[in-house]
């Protein structure tokens, strides 16, 4: 899939441009997305019954690679075909199918109304209603109150005709929970539908080609075969029914299928961040600032120490995160076709793509601005990219779930690891427990890969006494972290909890819990760094891969070096060590700057910076 977007998408048609105002970029984002249509791509998330070709994991890397053109089009296209056709296939049933069919080939665009204005992250809680009248056999869609409208909807603005719109489900005067039903809000024109307004939320920080806009309905009636009944239904004579009695399960089951939507955001900032790495790093191969006292020659930009340092790091961590993308989506395509069918799959799933969403989405946000400052000036011409990209992946850490929400999920669900252990342990059994390195309850019940494990065992080394250059080492220390906070957070929370209400005893240990969370992020990418290391074949291109990860743990250790010393895991003497790892690594590393962008498979006609091909710059000698 990779290969064949780096042919296709590198046509002149699909990248974007800064000049335009908003009206003509979003004009051009659709006729791109019309032209995408004809190629394959959205197909592939759609299941064969449903006019698709049942490729889920080709559907994301196919689309992610978009990032690399315009990330207005990869935003207007995951919208359409991963969030508005998501809902449809996975929450929809045999009545919807029609559907799926004319969004793939955008006969039908559509929208995703999850999110109100007054409330983002917590779903649960909505406003907008769907109230079932069985005199007409209809739903009732309202907006009750100003926070209740539907905010930042991409495609809401200008394009959508039909909106999958989330709202509490009442029948019987009973409210049933947060469900999906299907809602046309314009017609054929344009034009606002009757009982629905629209608005455009205007000029964004970004994505200036994605329509991003309002929703208020005013009793706005559709038919009860709009809803959206894979988890539950309601009878003409307006009788609820669910196979799934728990309506917190229910509720969790219906958001957990539209993971992919959270797969793809990961995915596309990383993408954006290889963009910019693979920019800054091209133009400190050929900048030069600085005479040499010794030659009088001007110096490289990538020959200081300091440029190592800022830009290296960050290109070993692209690696990294892109390892364990790729397992992510595997995993996936592996659950989502049918072939994984193992209980816990689903959730686990949830879990990592929850935590590599955050990881990958800060590292765009870091990286790009480190990139943007290493080009200097022209770093913030619009010409050179960067500026654009740091704006369009800037809200990749707030939408499709919070960084800082989501973080705190993946702790709640490793800490319920904890529960059969310490149900029934006494104040002085949790302090001994809080206080044990022993055990590794989370990762024992995460299934770590086999090659992991025999690392692992394999070393006969304490941390305190083993070479920090040894992968077993490495391992262990990003795994004692874990380990620790989750274990020190579980002992904080239930401390607390003897003396207050529930929400005060997890709120005096938020702080706490995300550094859990962080944690166990951190571990995760870098076994599956390791893991994706022993499927490289050529020795050459491993070895220098081995070098890569060291740097990426090195830099890693580096950040959280004061917790390493604060908590004795680490003395001083060897976080002395780390740092001058971190020296010697991209020293090491710096003959091969080139050929590890190059590898983050980027083509150089898709970067499309000016600056790359300045005479003043590449023709002086």
């Amino acid at each position: 899939m990779r290969d064949q977007a780096r042919v296709q998408l590198a046509d002149d048609r699909f990248t974007g441009d800064p000049e335009l105002d908003i009206h003509a970029a979003r004009a051009r984002v659709l006729d791109q997305m019309r032209a995408i249509a004809t190629m394959g791509y959205a197909e592939r998330g759609f299941r064969p019954e449903n006019g698709g070709t049942g490729d889920p994991g080709g559907a994301v890397t196919g689309l992610e690679m978009l990032a690399y053109t315009d990330l207005s089009l990869w935003v207007k296209s995951g919208v359409q075909w991963g969030l508005f056709g998501g809902a449809v296939e996975n929450l929809g049933t045999e009545r919807h199918r029609d559907y799926i069919k004319r969004l793939i080939s955008l006969d039908l665009l559509g929208c995703f109304a999850m999110t109100e204005s007054g409330h983002g992250s917590d779903v649960a809680n909505i406003e907008t209603t769907a109230t079932y009248d069985p005199a007409t056999q209809e739903f009732v869609v309202h907006t009750p109150t100003p926070s209740a409208r539907k905010d930042y909807i991409g495609g809401a603005a200008v394009h959508a005709r039909m909106a999958a719109v989330f709202a509490q489900l009442i029948t019987g005067g009973e409210n049933k929970g947060v469900h999906c039903l299907l809602v046309p809000i314009r017609d054929e024109r344009g034009a606002d539908l009757p009982g629905v307004t629209t608005y455009d939320d205007g000029i964004k920080g970004g994505l200036p080609g994605v329509d991003n806009g309002r929703i208020v309905f005013d009793q706005v009636r559709v038919p009860r075969e709009n809803l959206l009944n894979r988890y539950a239904d309601v009878d003409p004579d307006g009788t609820y029914a669910s196979e799934i009695d728990n309506p917190s399960r229910r509720f969790f089951t219906t958001l957990g299928t539209l993971v992919r939507g959270r797969v793809s955001v990961g995915g596309a900032a990383a993408a954006g961040a290889r963009v910019g790495l693979s920019i800054a790093v091209r133009y400190a191969l050929a900048r030069r600032q600085f005479s040499d006292p010794d030659t009088g020659e001007e110096t490289l930009l990538m020959d200081y120490r300091s440029h190592q340092r800022r830009l290296l790091p960050l290109v070993a961590k692209s690696f990294a995160l892109a390892f364990a993308q790729n397992d992510l989506v595997r995993r996936m395509d592996l659950i989502q076709s049918g072939k994984d069918t193992e209980p816990g799959s689903q959730r686990a799933l949830e879990k990592r793509a929850a935590g590599l969403k955050v990881a990958q989405t800060r590292h765009a946000t870091r990286a790009i601005q480190e990139c943007r400052e290493a080009c200097g000036g022209a770093g913030y011409l619009t010409e050179n990219r960067l500026v654009t990209l740091k704006a369009d992946t800037d809200v990749f850490t707030t939408f499709e779930g919070d960084n800082v929400v989501l973080t705190q999920l993946v702790a709640k669900e490793l800490l319920t690891a904890y529960s059969d252990e310490v149900r029934d342990l006494d104040a002085l059994g949790w302090v001994k427990f809080a206080a044990t390195m022993a055990g590794d309850v989370v990762r024992k019940r995460s299934g770590v890969r086999q090659l992991i494990q025999t690392l692992r065992d394999r070393s006969d080394d304490s941390v305190d006494d083993g070479d920090l250059s040894k992968r077993s080492v490495q391992l262990q220390l990003f795994a004692d972290r874990e380990d620790y906070l989750l274990r020190t957070a579980a002992h904080r929370l239930r401390a607390r909890a003897a003396d207050t209400g529930p929400f005060e005893a997890f709120n005096n240990a938020q702080d706490h819990i995300l550094a859990a969370g962080a944690a166990h992020i951190d571990r995760l990418v870098l076994e599956e760094f390791v893991d994706g290391i022993a499927t490289i074949e050529d020795p050459d291109a491993k070895a220098l891969a081995e070098t890569v990860c060291d740097l990426y743990v090195y830099a890693s250790l580096e950040e959280n070096l004061a917790w390493y010393i604060m908590h004795r895991f680490m003395s001083v003497e060897r976080a002395k060590a780390v740092r001058r790892g971190v020296n010697e690594l991209v020293d090491r590393l710096r003959p091969d700057a080139l050929t590890l962008v190059e590898a983050m498979g980027v083509p150089e006609k898709m970067l499309r910076a000016e600056m790359l091909h300045d005479a003043s710059v590449f023709e002086r000698n």
